[in-house]
């Protein structure tokens, strides 16, 4: 069974950056879509943004766009989130999925371990007001 291992989390102030990454051991992500999702505490996961395998499109949740970019190195089998203008409601644990596409990442939150099998163990992020 693939593994992924997310990275990069940590305590940042309000305006700041972090780069998550998301490392896939055991299996190639060249294949998959992998998206990112994040649950603040008291909340629902959500869907934050995502990456296809066939051409590299992108999706991105109306919080996060214009301050998020996901990119994907498939040489080194990583995936990574540049998170720039942070806000203190960014703050959540933040999981990276592979997934076939990103439908599951782009639709509403749901019960996304009925639709993907592979995830990571996630990376804490707390942004300071």
């Amino acid at each position: 069974q693939g593994q992924l291992v997310e990275s990069g989390g940590g305590l940042v102030h309000s305006g700041g950056s972090l780069r998550l990454s998301c490392a896939a051991s055991g299996f190639t992500l060249d294949y998959y879509a992998i998206g990112w999702f994040r649950q603040a505490p008291g909340k629902e996961r959500e869907g934050v943004s995502c990456i296809n395998s066939s051409d590299g499109s992108t999706y991105y949740a109306d919080s996060v766009k214009g301050r998020f970019t996901i990119s994907r190195d498939n040489a080194k089998n990583t995936v990574y989130l540049q998170m720039n203008s942070l806000k203190p409601e960014d703050t959540a644990v933040y999981f990276c999925a592979a997934d076939r596409d990103c439908t599951v990442a782009a639709g509403p939150p749901r019960n996304y371990y009925r639709y993907i099998d592979i995830w990571g163990q996630g990376t804490l992020v707390t942004v300071s007001s």
